[in-house]
């Protein structure tokens, strides 16, 4: 690789710059007896045979955006994702749009941040946290390392959830909220609900009423553990929602580095020996808390459709169905809690 795709200013000796990425720095003296003012960026790989090229002129949106495709499309990513990524980065960054792309604008703010944002991608950071947020459902949500990235499967049980309770004012609690994304924009599409969550990581809490505060909703959050539940609600409950951890360690093989590497285990893994664990947990916990005929909601792991159903009938809950994601994987359960409480 060379530095030949990157916007920096041209030297006759590089390699003494090499250390001053970032910084805006003197060229040497030119003909008109005056030094030049760059600003220079240089990625962390050193090549031996490195041509820097002169860009004193703003390059063009275009040109830019296919170069940084080729630099990310070349190391690390597919193309079509490596489009989708600069153009992202582009938005954020310097609020071009689609159109502007097409136009050709010229870009006129400094590169240097988009420029770190690719090399932080090049060393597998996931964008959401790059740019500290993640779109869901319509809306962006605060993301970064302390919570999990929000999931297009997670949008399909939102969506189960509001169109089963269009119209109602349902009490619903979240287990493992993590970034809130579940319950701050089910209280947004459904106004009238008493929406709360819980999450045994005090710092996702956080993140979760940071997101509740920016998005005007109103949700309650509050410290509890699914596995060594204390928790006194003062009411029952009509809907309980749970995404928990459902990625067995052994799948972490088949995982991207981008994950493991980044998002938190806490809210991903759960051990080989007993996978159902959280599940049974909330389920047990569905028993106490939710009303008469109130729903349990679950999103799960494609190969635990089948033992989550007997796991929940076993339980006493009734009318359990199986419903499949858009990519036709079991994705989503939801039961009915029929069983009678002792008095």
């Amino acid at each position: 690789m060379t530095l030949r795709d990157f916007p920096v200013a041209s030297y006759s000796n590089p390699d003494k710059y090499r250390d001053w990425a970032g910084s805006r720095i003197e060229s040497p003296e030119s003909s008109s007896g005056q030094a030049t003012r760059h600003t220079v960026y240089l990625p962390k790989v050193r090549d031996s045979d490195v041509t820097i090229e002169n860009n004193d002129k703003k390059m063009n949106t275009k040109e830019f955006f296919q170069q940084q495709v080729q630099q990310l499309s070349s190391l690390m990513y597919p193309k079509e994702e490596a489009k989708h990524l600069v153009f992202w980065l582009l938005e954020h960054h310097h609020g071009i749009s689609r159109k502007d792309l097409l136009m050709d604008r010229k870009l006129l703010k400094d590169t240097t941040p988009i420029l770190e944002s690719i090399n932080a991608l090049l060393e597998g950071k996931p964008i959401q946290y790059i740019i500290g947020k993640a779109p869901f459902y319509g809306r962006e949500f605060i993301v970064d390392e302390r919570v999990l990235i929000p999931r297009r499967e997670t949008e399909e049980l939102v969506y189960w959830i509001c169109e089963n309770h269009k119209d109602q004012a349902p009490s619903l609690l979240d287990i493992g909220t993590g970034s809130g994304c579940i319950p701050i924009t089910i209280k947004l599409e459904l106004p009238r609900a008493k929406v709360s969550g819980v999450d045994i990581s005090e710092e996702a809490l956080s993140v979760a009423r940071q997101n509740a505060d920016r998005l005007n909703a109103e949700v309650t959050f509050f410290f509890a553990d699914a596995l060594n539940w204390n928790l006194d609600l003062s009411t029952e409950v009509s809907v309980l929602v749970s995404n928990p951890p459902y990625v067995r360690v052994g799948e972490k093989s088949q995982m991207k580095t981008q994950v493991l590497d980044h998002e938190p285990g806490l809210a991903l893994f759960v051990d080989d020996a007993d996978p159902l664990v959280f599940y049974r947990a909330i389920a047990n916990i569905g028993v106490e808390i939710l009303k008469p005929n109130g729903l349990l909601y679950f999103e799960i792991n494609e190969a635990f459709g089948s033992p989550i159903k007997v796991l929940l009938e076993e339980l006493g809950y009734g009318d359990v169905k199986v419903r499949k994601d858009m990519q036709g994987r079991d994705r989503m359960v939801r039961a009915t809690n029929i069983k009678r409480r002792d008095l």
